[in-house]
């Protein structure tokens, strides 16, 4: 039975929403009060090795499209070539900024985004408006719900995957979305943060099919 069905005037989906929103306050408030003495020690340690600004801030795009403001630790230095050009995002990396994104340890700031509800713990990871404005349809319906700290394209590759496939990835996530799903999601999330980044080719296979079978759909028969 569907999530939205009506049953005696109780809104399935409604409360669901509601008991989500509810979990993000108090994960991101739990979580960011437990982290305070991590957060502290890698303020100091960005501002140290890669310094001034601690954060990397920039517009994306959020819930129905509308812009908000994400910030994260910032793990790139500005080195520039002899022309005056910023280096290439690997090489201003380095070896600190590298651990900090492998760690996930520079997405800590964000958990003040969940807080003000421009984000969810689980849901597609923030992407610039101009890239969900050239996704057409599949941008409207990736920012269908409010992006997340960590996501079903994180879990299953994430940067050996191609944005197409995170795309997929997202809206066969936003389309099929569980409790369930979504305690798969923080659990796999810490493996892949120790463990490191692997791609399922099982739940691309999925996604890459339903994402034919809704453009066959909407294209109607010839």
């Amino acid at each position: 039975m569907s999530w939205n069905l009506m049953c005696n005037g109780f809104d399935a989906s409604r409360w669901l929403a509601m008991l989500k929103r509810l979990f993000d306050v108090l994960f991101s408030v739990t979580a960011g009060l437990l982290a305070l003495p991590v957060l502290i020690i890698l303020a100091i340690a960005v501002r140290i090795v890669l310094g001034s600004p601690i954060m990397f801030s920039q517009e994306r795009a959020g819930k129905e499209r509308r812009p908000f403001r994400m910030k994260k630790f910032r793990s790139m230095t500005t080195a520039v070539d002899p022309d005056g050009k910023l280096l290439s995002d690997d090489e201003r990396t380095g070896k600190f900024g590298g651990l900090l994104r492998r760690s996930r340890l520079d997405e800590l700031p964000e958990l003040w985004s969940i807080v003000i509800g421009d984000m969810s713990v689980i849901g597609p990871r923030p992407i610039l408006l101009e890239k969900i404005h050239a996704l057409g349809e599949r941008g409207i319906l990736r920012c269908s719900v409010r992006p997340g700290l960590t996501g079903w394209a994180q879990v299953n590759g994430n940067t050996k995957l191609t944005d197409d496939e995170k795309v997929d990835l997202d809206i066969w996530y936003i389309e099929n979305r569980t409790c369930l799903m979504d305690a798969e999601i923080i659990a796999k999330t810490v493996l892949v943060m120790i463990f490191g980044e692997r791609r399922n080719e099982k739940r691309l296979a999925a996604a890459v099919l339903a994402a034919s079978s809704r453009d066959t759909l909407r294209k109607g028969p010839k």
